[in-house]
């Protein structure tokens, strides 16, 4: 499957570098965020390749949720379960958790639908900053800091109802955001679909912090800067 080019594996331990967590990050999911930048001071690997790692080493059961606990900097050696239940872990050898996986119902390992789902969710996660979220937070006049804008990827969950097909692609259905103070806590949802049918749903939540009074021209010059970015990258490529 494609997502092994983007982790290390040795003795059941797995790890990234930052090459190729940032590869991920902007090649597949199509995500500039800083965070993943290579030269990063804060560097940490995207919550959306633990995500699709878990699937690739294990199955996609008809219901889970995977909470991120924490921020994995390259070259950590991680353990990943191999078989998922109620409650299933990432942790390294200190036994720091950084993603607790509930897993409940039927399950599959067909590679087809795996690798399906992960690029249909992973292409949808990436475009979540500017696309939806400058959007919702314009309606609700609230906006994170442009200096240090602080997006934190916290949950997502699955809700699936058959797992007898071979690809899905994913259609955004609705968004959230509930604020509470200078925090503010977003739900994106979304349908799965196979063949014009819904196989399944799912949540996306993140949770915003630093909240200030929604300005225009300073989201357009964040969303402008954003895009220049991306732009810089490919030119490169």
């Amino acid at each position: 499957m494609f997502i092994e080019n983007y982790y290390n594996q040795s003795a059941q331990k797995i790890s990234f570098t930052r090459e190729q967590a940032s590869e991920f990050a902007k090649e597949i999911a199509d995500d500039f965020n800083p965070l993943h930048d290579i030269d990063a001071k804060r560097f940490c690997v995207p919550g959306d390749l633990l995500f699709s790692v878990i699937l690739s080493q294990a199955a996609l059961h008809k219901e889970m949720v995977f909470e991120f606990a924490g921020m994995v900097s390259n070259n950590i050696e991680l353990n990943f379960p191999l078989q998922l239940s109620k409650n299933s872990s990432v942790v390294d050898d200190n036994q720091k958790e950084y993603l607790r996986i509930q897993a409940e119902g039927e399950s599959t390992q067909n590679k087809t639908l795996i690798e399906s789902l992960i690029r249909a969710y992973v292409g949808f996660s990436g475009h979540t900053f500017p696309h939806l979220l400058v959007a919702l937070m314009k309606k609700h006049k609230v906006m994170i800091n442009p200096a240090r804008p602080m997006v934190m990827y916290e949950s997502m969950s699955l809700h699936m109802k058959r797992l007898d097909v071979e690809k899905v692609t994913l259609e955004y259905s609705s968004s959230t955001l509930t604020i509470d103070g200078k925090r503010g806590n977003v739900e994106l949802a979304f349908d799965l679909m196979s063949n014009g049918e819904c196989i399944g749903r799912g949540e996306k939540h993140m949770v915003l912090s630093g909240l200030r009074e929604y300005c225009s021209e300073t989201m357009d010059k964040v969303s402008e800067q954003y895009v220049e970015m991306k732009d810089a990258y490919y030119k490169t490529r």
